[in-house]
């Protein structure tokens, strides 16, 4: 058996996890071995990650997931009793959403996190605390295994960030309280996150097998692979001499030459060619089922066509798919690190209004009619552009149009009654009389001698 193991090693059991040449048997016949390293290339010394991220479709998404993520800030928000919030601005979590730490960005930071969550399943940081348990940086991790102790414990075993452990001693097992881990779908074990890769296994096989196929081609001079016949018994040794003279006269700086036939050969050209094979269709389809795979809208890279009215529409439905997702995820475990789960009405929250921008004439048009509704303050729908305060405090309150009221009032409301006019204050006297009518001066003067004279008598 031994001697056949060495002579045939395709036939040797290989061992758990490791890479079998082929061929390969299956139930409706025998598998060469070239076709077979394509169907198990993940097996031909390739990491599934590595080979995924390679290609263009896979490349695509995950970009797409990562870059958007950056472009939206995170807040610490608290909900208030009469229903509104307001950002908390002194805390940790808020320190931690404008700088991570003194070498990244949050943008940055954001960016290399959900990359590394969709392209392996997960992504893992460390965050370093102060003398009063306070969190003051975060240092992405590049690898991370999840530990189990006896009494049920969660622990970590970080690497993968020269900066992270030059600065700090993180070869002991770090507790799940100072970790922050953001995985995907657990379908094997809580605490190990899949990637939509494995979900693509199959499409990039057969990617993967045609471009190769694609590539020899172009690489022939993108000339069919020709048959060479003949009635003749040929040796072993002929067959390969022939083959190197037909290459040496078709190929390289002799591309397009007239070979020469002898032995009687006849040449034939395959009648296999890319076009026959439909390779563009199968290389379409294989997209079509990594972005299914990712929740991804094909029109969001570029594809698939202007099925939606505006930008603002597909950002809309990709946030209620994919991206929607892929924030709450992170926004969670943000929550989770920083023990938001116990304080009630505090949660974390990425601004998604910069992806929902439409025209700038829409955008004016929208806020407007929030604005006489009600729905805005004029400070808020200004703050929307960027732009200042009223002066004065006139525009904090909202406002609403007075003819705006209910139907039911279009019989009862009658106009308001007329206020009656005050008669106007009485002239004040004049103390000077001689200032005043000559004959009521007269008579006043009478009236006074009159009374003096009976007075005295």
């Amino acid at each position: 058996m031994k001697l056949f193991d060495k002579i045939l090693p395709w036939r040797k059991k290989a061992a758990e996890g490791s890479y079998r040449p082929g061929p390969y048997f299956l139930p409706d016949g025998w598998l060469s071995a070239s076709a077979g390293r394509a169907w198990n290339w993940w097996q031909n010394g390739h990491s599934l990650q590595s080979y995924g991220e390679a290609t263009a479709m896979v490349e695509a998404c995950v970009s797409a997931y990562a870059q958007t993520v950056a472009m939206c800030p995170g807040d610490h928000w608290q909900k208030q009793p009469d229903g509104g919030r307001v950002r908390v601005v002194g805390s940790a979590l808020t320190r931690i959403l404008r700088a991570p730490n003194d070498y990244q960005s949050i943008s940055d930071f954001l960016l290399n996190l959900t990359r590394r969550l969709y392209a392996n399943g997960e992504a893992f940081a460390v965050a370093i605390r102060n003398n009063r348990q306070e969190i003051t940086e975060m240092h992405l991790m590049r690898t991370g295994t999840a530990l189990i102790a006896e009494e049920g414990s969660i622990f970590y075993s970080l690497g993968g960030n020269e900066v992270a452990e030059q600065r700090f001693d993180l070869r002991a097992p770090i507790p799940a309280r100072d970790v922050l881990h953001v995985r995907l779908h657990t379908p094997n074990n809580p605490l190990k996150g899949v990637s939509p890769i494995l979900a693509t296994t199959l499409e990039l096989a057969m990617s993967g097998a045609a471009l190769n196929q694609q590539v020899a081609f172009y690489v022939n001079q993108a000339r069919p692979s020709y048959m060479l016949e003949t009635d003749e018994k040929l040796s072993l040794r002929q067959v390969m001499e022939l083959r190197e003279n037909w290459n040496a006269q078709t190929q390289g700086d002799n591309a397009g030459g007239t070979p020469i036939l002898s032995w009687g050969l006849k040449a034939k050209p395959a009648t296999m060619t890319a076009h026959d094979g439909q390779l563009a269709e199968m290389l379409k389809l294989s997209d079509q089922n990594v972005a299914l795979a990712f929740r991804m809208p094909l029109q969001v890279l570029g594809l698939g066509g202007n099925t939606f009215a505006s930008t603002e529409l597909l950002m809309q439905s990709w946030i209620a798919s994919g991206l929607g997702f892929a924030l709450n995820h992170i926004e969670e475990a943000f929550g989770q690190l920083f023990r938001l789960r116990g304080v009630p009405d505090e949660y974390v929250e990425f601004d998604t209004r910069a992806l929902l921008r439409s025209a700038y004439r829409e955008q004016i048009e929208g806020l407007a009619r929030g604005v006489i509704s009600g729905i805005y303050s004029p400070d808020e729908a200004r703050a929307t552009v960027d732009l200042p305060a009223v002066p004065g405090g006139h525009g904090a309150m909202p406002r609403v149009q007075q003819q705006v009221v209910p139907l039911s009032f279009g019989t009862d409301l009658k106009p308001p009654e007329p206020v009656p006019s005050q008669p106007a204050d009485p002239a004040p006297a004049e103390d000077n009389v001689e200032d005043a009518d000559p004959a009521r001066a007269a008579r006043v003067f009478s009236t006074a001698y009159t009374r003096h004279s009976a007075t005295v008598h």
